[in-house]
């Protein structure tokens, strides 16, 4: 027994049952009238709207300045990291100027001493 087959031919039946029945429904959901809103009305929405939009003239300028303290506490961070980066950057640059002089004068000592041995 091939099941494969059986399943595939439930599979089409069931496809082709499903886009009939959209098909032949699409016709009467386009001659439906839109519904209206159950909770809030057309006025409603628009007095929520024009509220809003008051509350949000009235406190723009201090939501502005609270952005702008904001920012410029976030510029004051970048500054002071910026700062301490470049401090770093700067002890290393020592340090690795430490280290290859040491590391010269220990080539120079090893070239020393290999003349030494040939004299």
């Amino acid at each position: 027994m091939n099941f494969d087959i059986i399943y595939l031919i439930i599979l089409i039946v069931s496809f082709s049952g499903l886009s009939f029945l959209i098909f032949k429904k699409i016709p009467v959901l386009r001659e439906m009238p839109e519904p209206e809103a159950i909770f809030l009305k057309k006025d409603l929405k628009k007095k929520i709207r024009e509220k809003t939009k008051e509350v949000i003239k009235e406190r723009s300028n201090s939501l502005e300045a609270i952005l702008h303290k904001l920012l410029s506490k976030i510029r004051i961070l970048s500054l002071k990291t910026d700062k301490k980066m470049s401090d770093w950057i700067i002890k290393l640059r020592e340090r690795s100027v430490e280290r290859t002089k040491d590391f010269d004068n220990y080539w120079k000592e090893i070239k020393a001493s290999v003349k030494k041995k040939k004299d």
